[in-house]
């Protein structure tokens, strides 16, 4: 079986916040904002939307895109770290639609945890026979921002994405590469009040060195080089991070999709949220290279090589 992507949906939360929104909450401008981190707006979920509300919206409509049953669906791997700890909220999900036979199960990754639920689910589905598998990134960040911190509480954002597994039929999954180095958790993690601490410079100077080695490393164990790559999908933490990338990697801009805009950072969300906008847009195609990267606290991080089959994804995946 050649496992592949087959549909993709995603979902954003309706409340819109913008920089000028943010600027009547905290000592901080829409110019500072910008300037620093390519932000303009983010999408926050009000208190009744909760995470798994989010990934049944994506999932539905990645099924739909797939044009799949639920019943079909043996596995739901969700990607979080902003939902509570139990129940998982694959298993939530599970419920809400309605998928009895399905193994449900969370994995945290932080913003590289959509890679990694890829892998897992792409490993279920080569060692116990799956057939079809949902794998979702869903966030609540919000949960998580502490509104007297102006130099984290800019920078995240809500929502979910989600892709269906199966028999390639849209885009192949040529190679994944996952890693992590645990002695760098102090840099980026939750504290006992539960709202995100960063050290910014030491993030910005993984991410920034991280970023370009997996993309080759990703293309590499696929067999390709930095010259086959048509579209690169990484994950959206911050504008100066993404140039960076772009510039010791040696892309043109238009070759890289960005929504961090109006996304903001929705950790492991992040990725499938901007794949579903690229693929969207019309800025994925046919006979397309393209490549998903990711890094997040832990610190992980993550790639996955695709090729872009057919563009015959359908118009649920609109946010």
């Amino acid at each position: 079986m050649n496992i592949g992507i087959i549909g993709i949906g995603s979902f954003l939360p309706t409340n819109r916040v913008t920089n000028v929104d943010l600027e009547k909450r905290m000592d901080t401008s829409d110019e500072w904002i910008r300037t620093r981190t390519g932000i303009e707006a983010r999408h926050l979920a009000d208190s009744d939307l909760t995470v798994a509300d989010m990934a049944t919206h994506a999932a539905k409509r990645a099924l739909k895109s797939a044009g799949v049953s639920i019943e079909d669906i043996d596995a739901i791997v969700c990607a979080t770290a902003t939902a509570p700890s139990f129940p998982a909220t694959a298993c939530l999900v599970q419920a809400n639609l309605g998928a009895k036979g399905a193994v449900a199960f969370d994995v945290s990754a932080a913003c590289s945890g959509f890679i990694f639920a890829l892998d897992t689910a792409k490993s279920l589905m080569a060692s116990k026979g799956f057939k079809k598998t949902l794998v979702i990134g869903a966030e609540k960040m919000g949960n998580l921002i502490d509104w007297d911190d102006r130099s984290t509480a800019v920078l995240f954002g809500d929502g979910a994405g989600a892709v269906v597994l199966g028999e390639d039929e849209v885009a192949s999954v040529d190679s994944i590469i996952l890693g992590s180095d645990g002695t760098g958790g102090k840099y980026l993690y939750e504290n006992d009040e539960g709202k995100i601490v960063m050290n910014g410079r030491e993030v910005f100077k993984f991410a920034v060195r991280k970023m370009p080695d997996i993309v080759v490393e990703a293309l590499e164990q696929a067999g390709k080089t930095i010259q086959d790559m048509d579209v690169l999908v990484p994950h959206q933490a911050n504008r100066r991070i993404i140039e960076a990338a772009i510039e010791r990697l040696g892309l043109a801009e238009e070759k890289v999709v960005v929504t961090i805009q109006d996304h903001a950072n929705t950790s492991a969300a992040s990725i499938p949220l901007a794949l579903a906008e690229a693929v969207k847009s019309g800025k994925v195609q046919a006979g397309q290279t393209v490549v998903i990267a990711g890094f997040g606290a832990g610190l992980t991080w993550g790639a996955s090589c695709l090729t872009w089959n057919k563009a015959n994804i359908t118009e649920e995946i609109r946010t």
